[in-house]
């Protein structure tokens, strides 16, 4: 899925794999040292510690660059994504086969949101589109900025379908996402991260029956399966913050077309980058690895 402090120098390096280089911050000291080793703040590494269920671990690193950064919004926004994965992980929403048996999604059991960690998620998505939206006012290319609103779009956009099962209010907050997503990439086609946007309305709504499909391009909402595809695989072979969330996708999405192989050597892959999430673990199990 994407300084200021320091003349704003585009911290987007198109490129690199920035989380897997989060191994690189944890090299300990030479033991005659007494000093404790320093781990660098970096949204990287908060985004390293959300999606290997450390969240508290998280919350500190994206607290720490607010207070050195407060005018960037991708730390509030950063801070949203932990909220929401917290909730993904308690409601155990992010287990695949529930993707991969629509009746079984349809019908699982209901589990209220924490009304706590719904409202600091809100906060957070509020402070950073205050932020992004001062920039934007200033400067309607800062891609940095628009970024962030293509992230707290998406992150009410999942929050809204998959923990509060508002489909139709999920819709619009994917489209607004995607749509923010096409002018930045149009801005700079290598911010790879802003694919995802693209990729998940695509794929999505790509699996739609083919009337539904006209009637939601009609909408103006983007409906291709192969197109969502072909964008989710940019993010997670070139994203920074969201290709661990772009590659879970697409295990998803290898599941539902019967591809265990496929889906096998991605989860492997998480499975050694993000040790101490378990979900990975679980789900190979089930595909008898």
């Amino acid at each position: 899925m994407f300084h200021i402090g320091l003349k704003r120098k585009n911290r987007y390096l198109h490129s690199l794999a920035a989380v897997c280089a989060c191994a690189i911050m944890l090299i300990a000291v030479e033991p005659e040292q007494a000093a404790t080793p320093t781990v660098p703040l970096s949204l990287d590494l908060g985004f390293h510690q959300m999606y290997n269920l450390d969240f508290a671990g998280a919350h500190r690193t994206f607290e720490a660059w607010k207070a050195r950064y407060p005018e960037d919004p991708l730390g509030a926004a950063s801070n949203a994504a932990a909220y929401l994965f917290s909730e993904f992980e308690r409601m155990r929403i992010l287990e695949l086969d529930l993707f991969t048996d629509n009746k079984r999604f349809e019908q699982r059991d209901k589990v209220a949101p924490d009304p706590e960690i719904r409202n600091a998620f809100e906060r957070e998505l509020s402070k950073a589109d205050t932020i992004a939206a001062k920039i934007l006012s200033q400067s309607g290319e800062d891609k940095d900025a628009l970024f962030a609103r293509v992230l707290t779009d998406g992150l009410r956009g999942d929050y809204s379908a998959l923990i509060e099962r508002k489909k139709l209010e999920g819709l619009g907050y994917l489209k607004s996402s995607r749509t923010t997503a096409e002018k930045l990439l149009n801005l700079d086609p290598n911010y790879h991260d802003a694919y995802l946007a693209l990729g998940i309305e695509n794929y999505v709504l790509g699996l739609r029956s083919a009337p539904t499909r006209w009637m939601l391009r009609l909408s103006g909402a983007q409906a291709s399966k192969e197109k969502g595809i072909a964008n989710l695989k940019i993010t997670a072979e070139k994203g920074r913050y969201l290709r661990p969330y772009a590659s879970l996708l697409l295990a998803i999405a290898a599941l539902r077309d019967q591809d265990t192989d496929r889906a096998r050597k991605i989860l492997n892959n998480l499975a050694q980058e993000f040790p101490r999430n378990h979900l990975y673990q679980v789900e190979l199990r089930r595909l008898g690895n």
